[in-house]
């Protein structure tokens, strides 16, 4: 099983943040991983993005060129990394925030309204959460229960309604997948 995954959206989404959950998650579940983030010129408003591999066997590179998943939460990111894309891959697209159709017939894409569902729990800062529960919900790469037990581990200053607040919103987007 390998999973090389880029996810991409504006800098303060929780783009690089999620991409060490799921490199956690996968530590915990005993997969071989690898995270390597990427900035554009401002953290916070600028692009961001992040290239994870989870694998049952050793990680060659950490840096995904042609990923089997791609994660946007932005319209940048989607005209940046559909192209990239391997056939027969995955794309994931936060529809709340893209509103261009994806162009490729060779990849399973999924719309989710990572903002709207933000706003339905009531806190907007909880998207690339819910996005966390969409790709395990789609690629089985990792668990959710996994992606829980590394919310401490990458959060360490949050409050316990915090992580139950996380842990929610992880559900929500497996659910939002599963529906």
């Amino acid at each position: 099983m390998y999973h090389g995954i880029r996810i991409s959206g504006f800098g303060g989404q929780g783009v690089v943040s999620a991409g060490v959950l799921l490199a956690y998650a996968g530590l915990i579940e005993g997969k071989n991983v690898s995270w390597f983030p990427a900035y554009g010129a401002e953290m916070r408003g600028g692009t961001a993005n992040c290239s994870v591999v989870i694998s049952d066997k050793a990680v060659a590179s950490p840096v995904v060129s042609e990923p089997d998943v791609a994660i946007v939460m932005n319209e940048p990111s989607l005209s940046k990394f559909e192209p990239l894309i391997k056939k027969g891959g995955t794309l994931i697209i936060n529809s709340s925030l893209v509103k261009t159709k994806p162009t490729r017939t060779d990849i399973t894409v999924y719309a989710v309204p990572f903002n709207q569902l933000a706003d339905e729990i009531g806190n907007p800062k909880v998207g690339n959460i819910l996005m966390l529960g969409a790709f395990a919900a789609v690629t089985g790469a990792v668990s959710t229960g996994a992606i829980v037990k590394a919310l401490p581990k990458v959060f360490k200053k949050a409050k316990p309604e915090i992580l139950e607040l996380n842990r929610k919103a992880l559900e929500k987007g497996f659910a939002y997948i599963k529906k």
